[in-house]
Order: structure tokens, then sequence, then C-alpha cells
């Protein structure tokens, strides 16, 4: 007399199945293919473990298999015999066996690849350099073509875009008077503020025009300037021209045989190099205007000392060399924002990411610039 059929799982209601049968038969059956993937791996997730030895793996109720779901059947297969089983594989089809046959030769010749060595210290300072180096030659060159753009727009005067140039004057010069006129003016009231609680203890109020005074003019108006107009106009070229790289409105341009360059990058530069040494004499006004104010209100200066002491203390050359800077840092702002505009490729992240470092790199190109400056001109006793 037969004994009883062992129980089978009750899952014929899933379009594909993996499960143990009562007599430890592995049972799978159904579709196996990328579309039933994901409950595929929660069901191989959930089986349990195995007891060591021979496990037989009933395949003939499998109705269809991709190649992915042949590569779940042999990772699973394979884990099983990891973990010290034999599988004897039972009612594969012809056409399943040819597709499990391939699959398992590519999974023997990825088992045979060793893996990277984690590159050492040595290795990642060259890749770092190299990448570096990269870099530099693209920005180097992007510097080279700006000023051949240049010298072949200049050389004739009339194929200068000037109507862009004059809006860009109006965008980066006219529309930044607000802001720089505000935090100069604050800065000049800091300045004032903090120094006559100083002179005061020492009864030197009137040296509150030389402090004022030759620190606004030579290094923080010009340096203020140039850290707020890198924010507001080096992060604008960069997006725009990003974004004008992201619509293919760059390769437009060159397909009307319009060089991206000449219309892009030389009005914004020229323009820059143009509004950055007046928007410095104006904070220089509003900052030493703000520290008229606090003199008066602290130290009891009137305009009038004020200003006969400016005149007296402050020489021509703080205001020049304030003011000589200016050019070189504008020409820094201006390239480095249309050059990481340029560097935009991909989708609109790029041209975050590029507006956030052209913001960046500037500040600390024009800051380092600044101390260059300032260690050459006391080189010159100046």
């Amino acid at each position: 007399m037969n004994g009883p059929e062992p129980a089978q799982p009750e899952i014929k209601h899933r379009s594909a199945w993996i499960s143990f049968a009562g007599d430890g038969t592995l049972c799978c059956g159904g579709i196996w293919t990328l579309q039933h993937a994901a409950d595929l791996e929660r069901q191989i997730l959930s089986l349990p473990k195995p007891p060591a030895g021979r496990i037989s793996c009933d395949v003939g109720a499998i109705e269809a298999m991709d190649t992915g779901g042949a590569w779940l059947l042999q990772r699973t297969l394979n884990r099983f015999e990891q973990s010290g089983c034999s599988i004897l594989l039972n009612g594969l089809s012809a056409d399943f066996a040819t597709l499990m046959q391939t699959v398992a030769r590519g999974w023997s010749q990825a088992e045979q690849l060793e893996p990277l060595p984690h590159p050492g210290w040595l290795a990642r300072l060259g890749q770092f350099a190299f990448t570096r180096g990269a870099d530099l030659l693209k920005a180097l060159s992007f510097i080279g073509e700006t000023a051949s753009a240049f010298y072949s727009l200049v050389t004739p005067a009339h194929r200068i875009r000037w109507r862009v140039l004059l809006y860009n004057l109006q965008v980066d010069g006219l529309n930044a008077l607000p802001i720089i006129g505000l935090l100069s003016f604050l800065m000049g009231i800091v300045i004032a503020y903090q120094g006559s609680e100083q002179l005061k203890t020492f009864g030197a109020n009137i040296f509150i025009v030389d402090l004022v005074g030759i620190s606004l003019l030579r290094e923080i108006a010009p340096l203020l300037t140039a850290i707020l107009v890198a924010g507001r106009s080096g992060s604008a070229y960069a997006a725009q021209i990003g974004s004008m790289r992201v619509t293919e409105e760059l390769d437009a341009l060159r397909a009307l045989g319009i060089p991206p360059l000449s219309l892009l990058v030389i009005p914004r530069a020229f323009a820059l190099v143009l509004a950055l040494p007046l928007l410095t004499v104006f904070a220089d006004a509003v900052g030493v205007f703000g520290g008229m104010l606090i003199a008066l209100s602290q130290l009891g200066i009137t305009f009038n000392e004020f200003l006969s002491r400016f005149e007296y203390a402050i020489v021509l050359r703080h205001y020049l060399i304030g003011i000589s800077k200016t050019p070189v840092f504008a020409a820094i702002i201006a390239l480095v924002g249309c050059y990481q505009g340029f560097q935009v490729s991909g989708s609109v992240d790029s041209v975050g990411r590029h507006t956030t470092i052209s913001v960046v790199q500037a500040i600390f190109l024009v800051i380092v610039t600044d101390a260059f400056f300032s260690i050459l001109f006391s080189w010159w006793g100046v």
C-alpha cells in the first residue's frame, strides 16, 4: 500500500514560486522572468537553511524563463552548494537548460576574475595629480582661446558687441550698487566702531581717520567688492552658460557660425573689468562715510575735521593700490564663471554643481591674488 503523497506548498496562485516540499525537494515553477524578480527574491530570502546532503530541485513547473530568472536560479543553487549541499536538477527543458548553461559559464568566468586591489596612497596621489593637471591644462587652454578671441575683436573695434557689453555693464555694475553700498557702509561702521573703542583708551581719537581710510581704500573695499561680485555675477555667468550648454544652445550658435567665446565670454569679462573699479570707488566713498558717522557719534570728530585729517593722512598711493587690483579681480571672476559654465555636461544637476564650484574658486583665487599683491607691494615699499 502506497503512503500518502507529500504535501505540496499552496503557492500555485503565484506567478512564480520557489519552496521546499514536504520531502525536502526544492520546487520551482511559474514564470521566472525579470518582471517577477522582486517577488522571487523575497521568496528566496525566506527559504530555510537546507540540511547538508543531496537536494533534488524540481524545475519542471517553470513555464517561462529569461536571463534574469536563470541568473536568480543559478545564484540560489550556487549558494546551496557553497553551504555543503549537492544539487540534482530535474525536469529542466532543453531550452531552459541551454539558458542555464550560458548563465553558469558566465558565472564561473566572473568568479575567476580577481577583484582589483585597493589603490595605495601613492596611486591615489598620482591620480589626483593627473586629474588636477588635466583640469589646469583645460583652464589654460580656455584662457588662451579667450585671449585670442579678445584680440580678434579689439583689433577692429567695430566687431565688439557694444549692446551686449552695455547690457552686462548695467546688470553687473549698476544693479550691484545697492548691495555693495549697503555692505560697504556697514563695514565702515564696524571698523570705525571697533577702532574707536581702542583709540579712546589712548586719547588718539583723530587716528580713526587713518584706520578707516587706509584699511578701506587699500584692502577691504576692493576685496569686499570682488567677493560680492563673485557671488553675484560669477555664479550667474556659470549658470547662464551652463544652462545654454544643457539645452544645446551653444551648439546652435556654432552651427550659425557665431563663436560662443566672442558672444558670451568677451562682453562679460570686458564689462566686469570696467565695472569693478567703479564699484570699488563707490564702496570706498560709502565705507568712509560710514566711518565718518561713527567718528562723529563716538569720538566727537566733525565731518570737517575728519576730511581735513583724511586729506593729510591718506596719500594717493593707498587709493591707487586698491583700484589697481580690481581689474585683475574682475578678470579672474569672469573667466572662472564662464569656464565653469562651459564645463557643464549631462543634466541640470551639473549646472548647480559647477555654479557652486565657480563661486568657491573665484573667491579663493581673489583672496590668493590679493595676498600676492600685498606681499609684492610690501617688497616694493609701497
